[in-house]
Formats: C-alpha cells, sequence, structure tokens
C-alpha cells in the first residue's frame, strides 16, 4: 500500500507547478472576463443610455454565448494551441471592442452631415432615413455584438484548460472541474472588486487595454511555459509581440480617440468629458455669433441635464413656486442639484443656511472648483451660470447617497422650510428608491409644517405615467399635492410636483400672489398659475397609475416604456 502511495504521489509530483500555473492564469483570465462584461454594459450604458437595460442585457447575452462557447470547445483539436491562440484573440478583440464600436456609432452620426455638405443641402435637411437611419439604429447593437463574441471565446476557456490539465496528467485528475470552477468563481469575484475599486472612475478604453494587458499575458506565460507542446509558438509569440504594441498605443492614444469618436453623438462641439465612479459627464459648446455668449451643455451619461440658454426657466420653476409657497425661507433642503444652479436661485430669497445632499463629489468639485484641465471659457462660464454657489458660506455640501443622507438629518433633527428635489430621471432603479413612498415620507419628517416641498417630475406629456405616478406617490406620503408644468425649449414641456403637509395646497396658496417677492428674468404670477392647468382629462386615468412603492420599480419601469423609443444620445 505504501509503494502504491509513493508512486502516485511522484507521478502526480512533476505536475504541481504546472497544475498551479493553470489555476492561476484561469483565475487572471476568469477577472478579465467579468471586466469585458462590466466595460461593454457601462460603455452601453453611459454613452447610449438606459445604463440598468445595458447591464442586465449584457450580462445575459454573455452568459449565454459562454454556454456556447463551452460546447464550441470540443472541435478544437489541440487544447494548448487552441488555447494559445484563443488568448491573444480575446485580449486583441476585447482591447478593440470600444474603440471600434465608438467609431463606428459615431460616424454613422456624422454620416448625415457629411452627405449633406457633399450634396450642397441645406442644414434642415439632413438624410436621416433609409440606409443611413437603419445604420444609424443597427450601430447601437454593437456593443452587445461584442459581448457575444467575446462570450464565446471567454466560453471555450474552461474546456480547454480542463483539457489541458488532463493532458499533463499520467492519471485522471480528480475534481478536475470543480478545481477550475473554484479557480473562476475567485477570479471573477476578484475583477468585480477591481472594477467596483479601481476600473470605475477609469475612461473605458483605458481599462479594456489595461484588461487586456493581463489576458495578454496570462496567454504570454501560458505559450513560454508549454511552447513544446503548441503549434508554431514562435508565430504566436511574434503574435504577442504585435499585440503588446497594440495595447501600448490604445494605453495611451485609445482614450482620446474614443473621446473623439463619442464626441460626435453630439450636435455641438464636446469641449469637456469626463467619467467619474457614477456617471459620463459631457460638456458641449455652441458658437452663436453676432457677439452672442456660447451655449454650454451638460450631459450626464448622454442625457441632457441643463443647457445655458434655458436653464434658468427651468430653474425658476424649480425654486421659486416652492419658495414662495413655503411660510418661511431661512433653511432650505436641496436634494441632488450637484451642478449649483438652483442654488443661485434660491439665494434670491436670503436663506440663511441650505443644505445640498449630492453623491457625486466630482460632479460638485467640476462646479465649485473647475479643474486647470477645463477650457477656461467653460470654468468661468460654469461658475457665472450658478453665481460661484458652492463657496458660499451658507451653503453646506453633504457627499452621500441622498436615501442614506436623509436618514442622518432625521436623526440629527433638522427641520427644513423648503425642500427641493432636483435629481435626475428615475432611468435607474438606484434613482427609482429617490421617487418612492418611503423617500418622501422621509422628506416629510425634514419638512415644516407650513413648508412646501417640489420635485422635478420628468415630462408630462412624453412621459404622461411617469409623471402621474410622482404626483400620486408624494400623496401617499402624506402631502397634498399639486402639479404643474411650462416649456423649456431644450426638454420640451417639463412638470413639477409640489406638496405642503398643513393648510392650503401650494396652487391655493399662490394663487392670491401679484407680484414675485423676488426678481426674475422669466417668471411672473401669472405664468405660475398657468402652469398648473392641463388639458381636459389630463387627470381623467390617474386611477390606473399605480404608486410607486419602495421596491416596486413602479415609476421606473413607466419611465423606461415612456422614452423606449428615444432612449439614449441618439435623441438630441
Amino acid at each position: 500500500m505504501a509503494d502504491n502511495t509513493m508512486q502516485a504521489k511522484s507521478r502526480r509530483g512533476p505536475h504541481w507547478f504546472d497544475d498551479a500555473l493553470l489555476l492561476g492564469i484561469m483565475g487572471i483570465l476568469a477577472a478579465c472576463g467579468l471586466i469585458y462584461e462590466y466595460l461593454l454594459s457601462h460603455y452601453a450604458g453611459r454613452v447610449l443610455g438606459a445604463l440598468e437595460a445595458a447591464i442586465y442585457t449584457m450580462i445575459g447575452l454573455m452568459i449565454v454565448s459562454m454556454g456556447f462557447g463551452a460546447f464550441a470547445a470540443r472541435h478544437i483539436k489541440s487544447a494548448f494551441t487552441g488555447f494559445a491562440i484563443l488568448e491573444l484573440t480575446v485580449a486583441l478583440m476585447g482591447s478593440l471592442a470600444i474603440l471600434v464600436t465608438a467609431a463606428i456609432i459615431g460616424f454613422g452620426h456624422a454620416l448625415p452631415k457629411i452627405v449633406a455638405e457633399t450634396l450642397g443641402l441645406p442644414p434642415d435637411q439632413l438624410p436621416n432615413g433609409g440606409f443611413i437611419g437603419s445604420f444609424q439604429e443597427w450601430a447601437v447593437y454593437l456593443p452587445y455584438v461584442w459581448g457575444v463574441l467575446l462570450g464565446l471565446m471567454i466560453g471555450m476557456e474552461i474546456p480547454l484548460i480542463a483539457r489541458v490539465r488532463q493532458a499533463l496528467s499520467q492519471e485522471h485528475l480528480l475534481h478536475n472541474a470543480g478545481t477550475i470552477y473554484g479557480a473562476d468563481y475567485i477570479g471573477a469575484g476578484i475583477g468585480a472588486a477591481i472594477w467596483v475599486a479601481f476600473m470605475l472612475a477609469l475612461d473605458t478604453q483605458l481599462a479594456a487595454s489595461i484588461t487586456a494587458a493581463f489576458n495578454l499575458l496570462a496567454g504570454l506565460v501560458f505559450i513560454l511555459r508549454f511552447r513544446k507542446r503548441i503549434k508554431a509558438a514562435k508565430w504566436l509569440l511574434l503574435g504577442h509581440s504585435f499585440a503588446a504594441g497594440v495595447l501600448l498605443l490604445l494605453a495611451t492614444k485609445g482614450p482620446f480617440w474614443e473621446q473623439s469618436f463619442n464626441n460626435l453623438l453630439y450636435q455641438d462641439n464636446v469641449i469637456y468629458a469626463k467619467a467619474t465612479r457614477f456617471q459620463q459627464i459631457n460638456f458641449t459648446e455652441r458658437l452663436m455669433g453676432n457677439n452672442l455668449p456660447p451655449v454650454y451643455s451638460l450631459y450626464l451619461n448622454g442625457r441632457l441635464q441643463f443647457s445655458s440658454i434655458d436653464e434658468h426657466i427651468y430653474h425658476a420653476y424649480l425654486v421659486h413656486p416652492t419658495m414662495a409657497a413655503s411660510a418661511r425661507h431661512d433653511n432650505v433642503l436641496v436634494i441632488g442639484g450637484g451642478d449649483g444652479l438652483a442654488l443661485k436661485q434660491i439665494f434670491k430669497w436670503q436663506p440663511k443656511h441650505i443644505t445640498l445632499v449630492d453623491l457625486d463629489e466630482e460632479m460638485i468639485k467640476l462646479f465649485s472648483d473647475p479643474p486647470e484641465d477645463m477650457p477656461q471659457r467653460l470654468r468661468q462660464a460654469l461658475l457665472q451660470l450658478n453665481g460661484n454657489a458652492f463657496h458660499d458660506p451658507r451653503v453646506h455640501v453633504m457627499i452621500d447617497d441622498a436615501f442614506n443622507g436623509v436618514d442622518k438629518l432625521i436623526a440629527k433633527g433638522e427641520k427644513y422650510d423648503t425642500v427641493i428635489v432636483d435629481l435626475p430621471d428615475p432611468s435607474h432603479p438606484d434613482l427609482n428608491k429617490l421617487y418612492s413612498d418611503m423617500f418622501y415620507r422621509k422628506l416629510g419628517q425634514l419638512l415644516s409644517a407650513d413648508g412646501a416641498i417640489t420635485i422635478q417630475s420628468t415630462s408630462p406629456y412624453h412621459a404622461t405615467k411617469a409623471f402621474l405616478s410622482v404626483g400620486k406617490t408624494l400623496a401617499s406620503a402624506g402631502f397634498a399635492v399639486k402639479q404643474y408644468h411650462h416649456n423649456v425649449p431644450s426638454f420640451g414641456e417639463w412638470g413639477w410636483t409640489i406638496g405642503t403637509l398643513q393648510g392650503q395646497n401650494a396652487e391655493q396658496r399662490l394663487w392670491p400672489m401679484q407680484v414675485l417677492p423676488v426678481e426674475d428674468s422669466w417668471l411672473t404670477p401669472d405664468l405660475i398659475r398657468a402652469s398648473f392647468a392641463f388639458p381636459k382629462g389630463f387627470y381623467s386615468k390617474l386611477d390606473q397609475v399605480k404608486v410607486n412603492e419602495l421596491g416596486s420599480m413602479q415609476l421606473y419601469h413607466y419611465h423606461l416604456q415612456a422614452w423606449k423609443d428615444t432612449q439614449g444620445i441618439a435623441t438630441f
């Protein structure tokens, strides 16, 4: 018995290093594979819109593709050669996918202008139909095509590694599949941690190049160790040298190229872009001529947030009816509003203290202390737009998720005369909870009994159910609710929801007002009164609209359904 044990150990002994090496390679490849999933869905969501749908779709497609890839691996005759070729291909494809996608989509959006200029067509007759329209429509699906292709190849890795391990052993490896899957799962977990801790804030092309470099390194180590078993190993090594040069070029120049292609998606010239942990930020500039100032616009994840030409209309309606409906204006709470534009309007009411709660600290820094790499003219324009609001001593900024941040304010026993909620539309589940009945109940605990709260509520015409749901949800939290709307040229018809806790509702409080207590270049008492009027039958189907209860995702689905035909940056 002892002799048999020693013989078995001697047979397995020489392969322990190779086995450990293969498991380490498998762990690295699993981390890279997961990061590729995140990168492609991240790019699709941030640049093309519909972040949540993009993530779920990408992960689902890649998992299914990995299954087909596992089946396809059986047709590869040499596991050693096949695996070496596979990793070189994955590294090149993973590093180029986003850049090629950005180039094709950008070209599709620039094509109408190119054709119009070539044919001498007027600017209002850009050719957007036919082949051009189809090309633009289908180009946005390219990230998912890459996801399928990468998924197929990633799915081949485990079966090929298993065959390599089997070939290196003189006897059947006990728990071969289980050991490999263990390395795969651990590697994927490490990849997820690297993504969250490090790569989430990187430029997507740079992150793709770094990930591909690890992919390439794992393939190179495999070739060097098993080159005697790999056909054309020298050619593959040469291919790795070429790929290393490509990755170096993509890491240094790729981010600039990618951004240049992404800039083609906007009607105006993109003059500054930044990726934070939470969103992609783009600023565009439109030169007006005739000694008129340029028009600057802010896009978050491809969605327009404001345009300098008419932001004062939006923020006047957001702030002044709320402040006018509140009995006092000493202590004001702003949820969101990281651009500081609402603060500029609030200052007109001479508040004593303003608390602003926002999640993205880097966003606030752009509007408080613009970085040196931002064009000087944009830096000056942003500080002028918000009146350098963040340097006012009355403003206290709380960097926190609003859902948790308001709990801290409640725990401190804070009370506010006015609450203004200036959040992006509920296009993501994390935003949806900030439009929920539970969140509004929390805000109700912070609002003084004679105060008022206003919530930006998307478009009452393009997203009617979503708009109505905001009002119905606020009412379910114990507020007397009224809704109002006005045209903001950059957005179209836009709406807000205003609520009070006791006494008259906001419309009743505002109706007698003959003069706006503060100076505003647009808003008048007559316009405020008119904004509460809606077309006949607008609320006739209110009973069919559901309250956005916490966890129900109801408002998110209303919003997604309303904008499904105009999702993403292609609509701007």
